[in-house]
């Protein structure tokens, strides 16, 4: 809906629209009485032919979605943004800088009453060879979402409107280092090489502004901005950067452009003649982005050298220091900054990425998102996994947060240790820190219980890459956020509304990070989780939870709430250490009972932009099926595989959870070639927090097709009395507590005490702290069997 009073309409692509042609439905028009009725199948909208006002532009749903309570919207009406009501579910904003916990939310293109409405600034009109001009100074152009409760299509036709989330390079979804720290390069490169030596991943790492000249004459200006490599820490930086390159690392440099170009930058004198400017006045360049010649040689005197010595991409730090206006009327230079510096980095077919703060509705076209400074606390925390998925309700998949927050806080190896595992489970995992001496992220700086976690996890990240790839192929084409709210994926389920700190994490895993402290007396963390209909199964141990209820669940240190369906397959790398930029030689396809099921691994060559049909794809089907005896068999089909490049010859691990690690048989077929054999199935140590189940090494398979069939499988039969042992052994409270409690529960698992007599049993023994809920979980999981 667009209205100028000058008649000034928009056709251009704008910063929120890049594509309005649309497929147009049947619709019926009439005009009684100077009104304008527009119906089809869905809505009606009503105008009376003026300017756009309340009383004279309204849209209408013809249904009404189940509890809505708003079915038509007026012009100028805006609806609060809150999660748990039926109003708009909230987007985004340009950064969390400075939060200490929750921040107002802007809204999406979602609402729980099945409309919303977005509007298109059009301060910036993007030209055929994409420059731009600055768009109408009044008028009001506006898009209108009625899918009810089909959040899937209203995403599809957003994305349709704004453009696809774009395909990042594939190490950027492994481990980021990044510290505002004065590093020297042999410091720096030393600090890469413990990690290595601790066996730690990482793929990207990020120099701070301490990488250029800083400490200058005051008569030189704040020292924010700068792009000559200081010498004294780098002397020789395109070595420097070949050294991080050989490590397999990606390189991205900090970057503050607001204060110009001034004398003391070696690239100054080039700059300022290519700008008309006598570089003899030792007047700085001013900052000027909407100047189309400035931007071309900001970039090609200041960025492209730099990026010739080894840079890969580039951190756009834009914030407080350098304002929000441009010499151009209504552009934000943010705006401009992200559509420069993406769109450059993917010459010379390179596939482009940046790093900056959210410019508004359309920003998701420029990955990855730099959600600013926030302060280190259990507040910030427990704020993020809700910010980080409501986000996707405005399309905006690919947020970095400061992982282990930024600044302030306190030492707190527990609130560490929780930021890691949610860091491993996010869109993007860059560990971040001040310039405090006493607050760094490397893990083997905290306890030692704490750094084994944290190194864990990080392992873990890297191992989940390939899962993370072939989310984010679906995020491309479908729409489909890598981390996303519940009710995405049920939207006609009140409770989906109502969990704002789990989320769906790829199409097949369920996320509920802890973000609050352990309890003192069972050293448990408690998270409330609801689990949809079905069976879901812990990731990590395997047990399995009926679905279609609420749960408090309890977790030690070590241990995170993260929920597989029945039936999935989650494809991932068989050696955290390997490349994570590289299509892994060897894989592990990690299946749950209770379901039959299906994944795709999609992988690519790694260019700029490769389309579906460049796209490699290798299909996974599981085939559960019982086979009397509390026995199950699994037929397992994989390939075959497509794309131009695909890799046809892997090594394939098959990983099963929530199965009986006892001897099975396994036989591996290839009808192609009408070849047989057995192949061998054992137990095996998994990486970090990610313990294996039955491993099945099917060897180096031939992927024209595959067919495993594996037999003898039984379902996981740890004890409740196990369970419980290990809870009340860590808990701090008087031994013969313990022992009445566990006794109990070893009549329980006998058949001679019923599941409510036990909890009434442990109930009368007035367990301290969560220690009661933490039982009632083991009985409640144990039952589902």
């Amino acid at each position: 809906m667009e209205w100028s009073d000058r008649e000034e309409f928009v056709d251009l692509p704008t910063q929120l629209a890049v594509n309005r042609r649309f497929p147009v439905p049947e619709f019926t028009v009439t005009d009684e009485g100077g009104t304008l009725n527009l119906w089809t199948r869905s809505l009606h909208l009503s105008y009376n032919r003026e300017r756009f006002t309340p009383e004279g532009l309204s849209i209408s749903l013809r249904t009404k979605p189940p509890t809505a309570l708003v079915t038509t919207w007026r012009f100028g009406e805006t609806l609060p943004c809150h999660p748990t009501a039926l109003d708009n579910l909230g987007g985004t904003v340009s950064a969390l800088d400075d939060a200490d916990g929750p921040v107002p939310l802007s809204s999406g293109v979602l609402s729980a009453n099945g409309l919303a409405v977005i509007s298109d600034p059009r301060a910036m009109l993007f030209t055929a060879d994409d420059w731009f001009t600055p768009g109408p100074e009044t008028g009001e152009d506006l898009y209108f979402f009625g899918y009810g409760r089909d959040f899937r299509s209203a995403l599809r036709d957003y994305f349709h409107l704004t453009g696809p989330s774009p395909l990042l390079p594939r190490y950027a979804l492994g481990n980021w280092w990044s510290r505002y720290h004065r590093y020297r390069d042999e410091e720096y490169l030393q600090l890469m090489d413990r990690f290595a030596a601790e066996g730690i991943p990482l793929s990207v790492a990020v120099l701070d502004m301490d990488w250029h000249l800083v400490d200058l004459d005051p008569e030189l200006g704040a020292g924010w901005t700068g792009y000559t490599w200081n010498p004294e820490l780098f002397p020789d930086a395109p070595a420097f950067l070949r050294e991080l390159h050989e490590r397999g690392l990606a390189v991205s440099l900090n970057l503050h452009p607001g204060d110009g170009v001034r004398r003391h930058e070696a690239a100054y004198p080039q700059l300022a003649r290519a700008l008309g400017q006598d570089p003899a006045t030792g007047r700085e360049v001013a900052f000027d982005p909407a100047s189309r010649d400035f931007a071309e040689h900001y970039l090609s005197l200041l960025h492209h050298p730099l990026e010739e010595q080894g840079v890969d991409f580039w951190w756009v730090d834009w914030h407080w220091q350098a304002g929000g206006a441009t010499r151009a009327r209504g552009v934000d230079p943010l705006w401009l900054l992200n559509h420069l510096h993406y769109t450059d980095s993917g010459r010379c077919g390179r596939r482009p990425l940046t790093l900056s703060r959210n410019a508004g509705p359309g920003g998701h076209r420029y990955p990855v998102g730099f959600s600013g400074d926030t302060i280190a606390t259990w507040a910030s925390l427990a704020f993020q996994p809700y910010f980080t998925a409501t986000a996707a309700n405005l399309g905006f998949f690919w947020w970095s947060n400061d992982v282990g927050g930024h600044m302030l806080g306190a030492r707190d190896d527990e609130l560490a240790v929780r930021w890691y595992q949610f860091g491993a489970f996010s869109p993007i995992n860059r560990l971040h820190s001040s310039r405090s001496r006493f607050d760094s992220r490397e893990p083997w700086l905290r306890g030692t219980e704490a750094a084994g976690i944290m190194a864990d996890f990080l392992r873990l990240r890297h191992l989940m890459v390939p899962y993370m790839y072939s989310a984010m192929w679906t995020a491309h084409t479908d729409g489909l956020g890598v981390v996303r709210p519940m009710y995405h994926d049920y939207p006609d389920q009140p409770e989906a509304y109502c969990v704002t700190n789990q989320y769906m994490f790829g199409p097949d895993l369920l996320v509920a990070p802890v973000t609050a402290p352990a309890d003192a007396v069972s050293h448990l963390a408690t998270v409330s989780v609801w689990l949809p209909e079905g069976i879901w199964f812990d990731f990590f141990t395997g047990r399995r939870y009926t679905g279609g209820r609420r749960l408090v669940l309890h977790r030690r240190l070590a241990q995170m709430p993260v929920f597989a369906r029945a039936g999935a397959v989650i494809p991932l790398a068989a050696d955290p250490m390997a490349s994570a930029d590289a299509n892994p030689a060897a894989i592990v396809l990690r299946a749950f009972p209770g379901s039959s099921g299906s994944a795709v691994l999609y992988e690519d060559d790694g260019s700029a932009y490769p389309t579906t049909a460049e796209r490699h794809e290798t299909p996974v089907t599981t085939h559960w099926s019982d086979v009397g005896d509390d026995t199950a068999e699994l037929h397992l089909a994989i390939g075959p595989v497509k794309g131009q490049g695909s890799l046809t010859k892997r090594i394939v691990l098959l990983d099963l959870i929530g199965v009986q690690t006892a001897p099975v048989a396994a036989a591996l077929s290839r009808p192609a070639a009408g070849e047989e054999r057995p192949v061998s199935g054992s137990d095996r140590v998994g990486v970090g927090p990610l313990p294996s189940g039955v491993i099945v090494d099917l060897g180096c398979l031939d992927l024209s097709v595959a067919v495993a069939q594996v037999s003898r499988l039984r379902p996981l039969s740890r004890t409740t009395a196990e369970d419980v042992f290990d809870i009340l052994q860590e808990a701090a409270i008087d031994y013969e507590v313990k022992e009445h409690a566990y006794a109990a529960a070893e009549r329980y698992a006998a058949g001679r005490l019923s599941g409510t007599a036990l909890a009434g049993l442990w109930h009368s023994l007035a367990l301290p702290g969560n220690l009661y809920g933490a039982l009632l979980e083991i009985i409640s999981a144990a039952d589902d069997y």
